[in-house]
């Protein structure tokens, strides 16, 4: 059977983040790709200018639909806009006994517009988190979910620790937010960590890179690959569509997720 695999996030009109991100990046591994739609967002590669939420219950209702008939073999969550609709989420992952879970903490937009209302942090705390195999914080959203200062590499260990004491199996916090010639992502399963390094592309045309990374993850187990395979894979994937990225828009431009086969 052709390996499958669930987004649950917002949607782009200009197709480089969110559920388009995800479904590019899913055909790319060669995986079916589903989703179910939290959040209509007007933006661009210029910025955020606004968004109007799906009810909870029809974002359950999708998820529903979509597990019930053609299945998942991996699900990612991105942005899920209010507690109530993470808690409708993590409702029906329970029920559905997903296992291969990838959360991206998705809080705010590029350029800083809020994508998470504040009291939905503490739900995704609760709820979803204790669900994850794998969360995928940046610095910035690793700060928001421990209340830690991540301005450094020993900064995102600290992090990485108090985050998989909220339930998720593997913590990757990563490091495109911090200084240096070289992105350092930290991957924590508990009791060690894994240096991912690559060198800083010097580039603008990053849109999308955090939900197009952890779709990559979701697309390598949904393809049976354990974690940090899938992890390692998803990063040599998303360094190369950024540096394959067609540079489009008058902004942030969004990546190529078809560049291997270029």
């Amino acid at each position: 059977m052709k390996a499958r695999a669930l987004t649950i996030a917002g949607s782009d009109p200009g197709g480089g983040a969110g559920i388009q991100a995800d479904l590019k990046t899913f055909a790319a591994f060669g995986v079916y790709g589903l989703s179910a739609v939290t959040s209509v967002t007007v933006q661009n590669t210029l910025g955020f200018r606004g968004a109007l939420a799906v009810p909870p219950a029809v974002v359950a209702g999708q998820v529903d639909a979509g597990l019930s008939d053609i299945g998942a073999d991996a699900v990612k969550t991105g942005m899920l806009v209010s507690a109530p609709v993470v808690r409708a989420v993590a409702g029906r992952l329970r029920a559905a006994r997903v296992t291969k879970l990838v959360v991206d903490p998705v809080m705010r937009a590029k350029d800083g517009s809020p994508l998470l209302e504040p009291r939905a942090a503490a739900a995704l705390t609760k709820e979803l988190l204790p669900l994850a195999l794998v969360v995928t914080p940046n610095a910035p959203e690793a700060e928001r979910l421990t209340g830690l200062k991540v301005g450094n590499a020993s900064g995102a260990r600290r992090a990485a620790r108090a985050i998989r004491a909220l339930g998720p199996a593997f913590v990757l916090v990563k490091g495109g937010h911090l200084d240096g010639p070289v992105c350092e992502d930290l991957l924590f399963d508990g009791s060690s960590f894994s240096a991912l390094r690559s060198p800083r592309a010097d580039t603008g045309h990053t849109h999308g890179t955090g939900c197009t990374l952890s779709a990559a993850i979701a697309a390598g187990l949904a393809l049976g690959l354990d974690v940090p395979a899938a992890v390692r894979r998803a990063k040599r994937y998303v360094t190369g569509a950024i540096r394959n990225a067609p540079c489009l828009g008058k902004g942030a431009g969004p990546l190529e997720h078809f560049w291997e086969g270029r």
